[in-house]
């Protein structure tokens, strides 16, 4: 079975597609660094639209979502931006941790696997 790799760079690819299933690295808000939870997680879920759709998916076919937040107390305001996004129906298996992120600009950070047609 073939490995498709997009957006790869030095360290890391941004998504891997391996047989029928799509892997997204952790996304974090690069275009709103240092901004509200529910301002980073907008950003956050564009960019993995934009991601799943370069992969030839979308979020309606979510299998597995994990969110990482820097401080449990942004659960709800991230939460009030995602519950709009998710594809009603669709819901993705999903985690939500609290966990140090790699810079302190950045206070959410969503990974997702999804399955392609």
């Amino acid at each position: 079975m073939s490995i498709k790799r997009i957006q790869v760079a030095e360290r890391m690819s941004q998504a891997v597609i391996h047989g029928n299933t799509v892997y997204t690295a952790g996304q974090v808000a690069i275009d709103a660094p240092g901004e509200s939870a529910a301002k980073q997680t907008e950003n956050i879920l564009a960019r993995l639209d934009a991601l799943l759709a370069e992969a030839g998916t979308d979020k309606s076919k979510l299998l597995s979502a994990t969110i990482w937040l820097s401080d449990m107390g942004d659960f709800n305001e991230m939460n009030s931006i995602w519950d709009t996004w998710v594809a009603p129906g669709h819901a993705p298996g999903r985690a939500c941790v609290e966990s140090k992120l790699a810079a302190p600009q950045f206070t959410v950070e969503i990974g997702v696997i999804a399955a392609l047609d």
